[in-house]
């Protein structure tokens, strides 16, 4: 016994104090500062050079996704303008925050799927820069206009606008949907969005023209493709758009849109995205699930676990990462009686055919099947899969803990396979008390699965 604790109140432990570790406030106090000197007060961001802020005529900030508001508040409560200093910006997120400064406007955009918020933000974003960056070169200078961007994960369909105007919101809706459920991995999902979107690979800054930047990132994507954050608004792309055909092809997306979007993506002319050397960015990460992962490995060795990070299955299919992580821990119970096995990113889940009433997402499903898979010799065990923003699919819940006493007899085990079949995760786990409901978190470093084993119990 791990104190008074089980493993399934273990596991959740952990998993809730890894999301208190890695908070947005907590971030900001790390890697963002504010000091004055001889040299004047100026902005110090990790990774950056520093911005003197008394010099600054001119500062627009675009916050985009489910860390948005957040991190506009952490930025606001740090930021010291100059009185005179103009201030406006365009925030996007799922929630209004209190005391939003009146020269800020606020869209509801919406996720998984974009609405007619995303349109319209992604439409003030661009106006607003535009208006930077389209002044008269003498006009702008590196030392009096900064344009922030704070983004995050959800802000590619929170903030969304096609290319093409012919392209409506319900074939960007489709588009979107198909993309979803294609089984495609994240970075794949969002090379396509780029080279749709008129915001998104580059674009997004490429329409503040010369004025300075700063982007500050919270990651939900592969620590390596960190232009795929958001589908990358602000920095250089390194996909192409010979990479997006193959992608559409290797997976039969283009069946699927609407003709609008076909025609789109057809055309001989789609044109290419800005890449990396032809914007000139700053760019700070400030968190990413490879810190949710540390903060879990930190906390489950002080209360005495063997703990393990492998991320080898990140974007890997629900069942084959499942299948790698039970392996995994098995061979490792062989030398350590207590083991915390941790794995940060997300598994794919291709959904072929579901009915109306399917809930769930990616977390719950590889948790049910992970019960599924569970052997009288994996006792005892506890393992947790959970979104650390808070939502798994289109249930209320952020994932799922399941054990060896999750499906106990036959008739448990047939319906699960039955749920699986039918994409129904969250309703049968609902129904045996499995999931983990937290609500919105505030932001999103991907999803994070938790292996703990502890035969000396």
């Amino acid at each position: 016994m791990t104190g008074e604790m089980n493993l399934k109140e273990t596991v959740r432990t952990l998993f809730e104090q890894a999301l208190k570790e890695c908070s947005i406030e907590c971030a900001f106090g790390r890697k963002v500062r504010v000091v004055n000197d001889a040299a004047g007060t100026r902005l110090l961001v990790e990774g950056c050079e520093a911005i003197t802020l008394d010099r600054l005529r001119r500062v627009r900030i675009v916050a985009v996704g489910k860390a948005a508001a957040a991190m506009l508040n952490a930025l606001l409560g740090r930021l010291r303008l100059p009185e005179t200093c103009d201030l406006q910006g365009v925030l996007i997120s799922a929630e209004r925050p209190e005391n939003l400064p009146a020269t800020i406007q606020y869209f509801c955009g919406g996720h998984p799927l974009p609405n007619e918020a995303s349109f319209e933000g992604a439409r003030a974003a661009l106006a607003m820069l535009h208006v930077v960056g389209d002044a008269p070169v003498h006009s702008i200078s590196s030392n009096d206009t900064l344009c922030i961007f704070l983004l995050s994960g959800g802000a590619s369909a929170m903030m969304e606008l096609p290319l093409d105007e012919a392209i409506s919101l319900d074939d960007t809706i489709a588009f979107h949907r198909a993309l979803v459920h294609s089984g495609a991995t994240i970075v794949e999902m969002n090379c396509v969005r780029k080279h749709f979107s008129s915001v998104k690979g580059g674009r997004l800054a490429q329409a503040a023209g010369l004025a300075q930047t700063l982007s500050l990132l919270v990651s939900d994507v592969p620590p390596a493709h960190l232009d795929a954050l958001g589908s990358g608004p602000t920095v250089g792309d390194t996909t192409t758009v010979a990479e997006c055909r193959e992608i559409l092809a290797r997976y039969g997306l283009m069946e699927k849109f609407s003709a609008p979007v076909r025609r789109f993506f057809e055309s001989a002319e789609l044109p290419e995205t800005p890449k990396p050397g032809e914007l000139i960015a700053s760019t700070c990460k400030l968190l990413d699930s490879d810190e949710m992962a540390e903060a879990v490995r930190s906390h489950a060795e002080r209360l005495g676990f063997h703990a393990v990070i492998d991320n080898t299955c990140d974007d890997w299919s629900y069942d084959a990462a499942a299948d790698y992580l039970l392996k995994r821990l098995r061979k490792l119970r062989r030398v350590h009686s207590r083991v915390c096995l941790i794995s940060a990113g997300e598994v794919a889940v291709r959904v072929e055919a579901a009915g109306a009433k399917a809930r769930g997402g990616r977390n719950q499903h590889f948790a049910l099947y992970v019960a599924t898979q569970l052997r009288a010799d994996d006792a005892p065990i506890a393992v947790l899969s959970a979104g650390s923003d808070g939502v798994d699919g289109n249930s209320d819940a952020a994932g799922a803990i399941v054990d060896e006493h999750t499906l106990i007899g036959d008739s448990l085990r047939e319906s699960a396979l039955r749920a699986l079949a039918e994409f129904d995760s969250s309703t049968w786990l609902s129904r045996v008390g499995a999931t983990v409901v937290t609500g919105p978190t505030g932001h999103n470093l991907r999803d994070l699965r938790i292996l703990l084993a502890d035969t000396e119990q």
